[in-house]
C-alpha cells in the first residue's frame, strides 16, 4: 500500500490542523489503516485506527480531541485516511505517520506500530505555546 500524507503545519496552542493520508494499492478488500505520531524524544504512539468497514479505535488518552475518519473510491482501490485535531496543545508537537496492513494483521484493527507493514513519509505538526 502506497501512503502520502499531507496537511501537517504550524499552529497555536488551541488551533485545529486535519491531517489527510491517500492510501492505494491495496491488495485485499480487507485492511486497516492508522495514525500514529512520534514526538520528539519520545517513542511511537498509535492515535487512531480505521477499518474497511469504518470501524475506529483510538490510542490511549487520544480519543475527544482526535477524529480519524476516511472516505473510499467506488472501486474500493484507493481511500482518503482523515485525522481532525482539535484543541491542539504543544504537547502534541509530533511527526504524524500514515499506516496500512491489508489484509489486516489482526481480527480487529489496533493502534500497534506491529500490526501495520505500510508506512508514509510523515508530515510535520507544530504547535506552539
Amino acid at each position: 500500500v502506497q501512503l502520502v500524507e499531507s496537511g501537517g503545519g504550524s499552529v497555536h496552542s488551541g488551533g485545529s490542523l486535519r491531517l489527510t493520508c491517500v492510501a492505494s494499492g491495496y491488495t485485499s478488500s480487507r485492511y486497516c489503516v492508522a495514525w500514529f505520531r512520534r514526538r520528539p524524544g519520545k517513542e511511537l504512539e498509535g492515535v487512531a485506527s480505521v477499518s474497511d468497514d469504518g470501524v475506529t479505535k483510538y490510542g490511549y488518552s487520544m480519543k475527544g480531541r482526535f477524529t480519524v475518519s476516511q472516505t473510499v473510491s467506488q472501486d474500493n482501490a484507493k481511500n482518503t485516511l482523515y485525522l481532525q485535531m482539535d484543541g491542539l496543545k504543544p504537547e502534541d508537537t509530533a511527526m504524524y505517520y500514515c499506516a496500512a496492513s491489508s489484509p489486516p494483521a489482526a481480527p480487529i484493527c489496533t493502534t500497534i506500530e506491529a500490526d501495520f507493514n505500510d508506512w508514509g513519509q510523515g508530515t510535520q505538526v507544530t504547535v506552539s505555546a
